[in-house]
């Protein structure tokens, strides 16, 4: 009989799935896309961004060197830890509608340890070496702020969100106004900075600056890390439509596999654990996976 979720040890798996090959792996059975991971915070941590992204660049590995001759498309769950963009990456959100003043909201100093308290930048966690993020003494995650990346102009030229060197706020967030200014967009001083609750007017499409920017082409099409990643290789990466699961065949296969594992004899031992997976994950046919 299916059993809540307790306090017991669990063992989370990620994996890939074609209805071609079955499971991903290597013809040897070397190679696999499948991951491992004891989730939560006395164990591994948590299935992060990072690691969908090297569980990615994995099973691509295996699909150039077993199967070049064919045109993959990876297809991943609409999730959130799938769908991150890069920290700097394009956002109306949280933008100020101008650029601080001299003298009056910016000190002038630089993007260092003293960097500007009013000069506007994405907040990031601070990283360490081994790539997890770095804890202050009272145990909450350090942040910085990062520029934000390079805008695009309609014929594909950069566009800087920040004033140039040589500009007397050299290196300021420019705000709001002035980037739609430099795109085309008359008189938007006038326009307000966001409608309430960010709940604009329909039809109107000079209604507020974030939302005239979140129109804006470039700010739309803002490609995740896992697309990035895939296309850098010659990979589509595509995505399923939110809670969809009856058109994701791996949620079949998981279903067949918890079904198998119930009917396995009941035991507290990790070990049995983590056998019992593996061999009701292989107990799913490949014939059930086409269907």
């Amino acid at each position: 009989m299916p059993y809540a979720k307790g306090e017991g040890p669990s063992l989370m798996v990620a994996d890939m799935i074609s209805p071609d090959y079955g499971w991903l792996r290597s013809p040897d059975r070397k190679q696999e896309a499948r991951v491992l991971f004891k989730a939560g915070k006395a164990h591994e941590g948590f299935f992060t961004n990072q690691d969908i992204l090297d569980q990615a660049s994995n099973a691509m590995d295996i699909l150039e060197e077993h199967f070049p001759d064919e045109d993959h498309v990876m297809i991943f769950d609409n999730a959130t830890t799938h769908l991150k963009h890069a920290d700097d990456a394009l956002s109306a959100r949280k933008l100020p509608k101008f650029p601080p003043k001299l003298g009056k909201e910016w000190d002038g100093s630089d993007w260092g340890e003293a960097r500007r308290p009013k000069n506007w930048g994405v907040e990031v966690n601070v990283v360490g070496e081994d790539g997890k993020p770095v804890h202050g003494p009272s145990g909450e995650i350090k942040k910085t702020k990062v520029k934000m990346c390079n805008a695009t102009f309609k014929d594909g030229s950069p566009q800087s969100l920040y004033f140039p060197d040589g500009h007397e706020l050299a290196g300021v967030f420019k705000g709001m106004a002035i980037i739609l200014n430099e795109r085309g967009h008359a008189d938007v001083s006038k326009v307000r900075a966001e409608c309430p609750k960010f709940q604009c007017e329909k039809g109107i499409d000079r209604c507020c600056c974030r939302r005239m920017l979140y129109n804006e082409p470039d700010f739309v099409n803002v490609k995740s890390l896992l697309e990035i990643t895939c296309e850098a290789r010659g990979f589509r990466a595509i995505f399923f439509p939110k809670f969809h699961c009856e058109l994701n065949f791996i949620e079949q296969c998981w279903g067949y596999s918890k079904r198998i594992y119930r009917e396995l004899p009941a035991s507290s031992k990790e070990a049995d654990l983590e056998r019992n997976v593996l061999s009701s994950l292989e107990s799913v046919p490949l014939q059930s996976i086409r269907r």
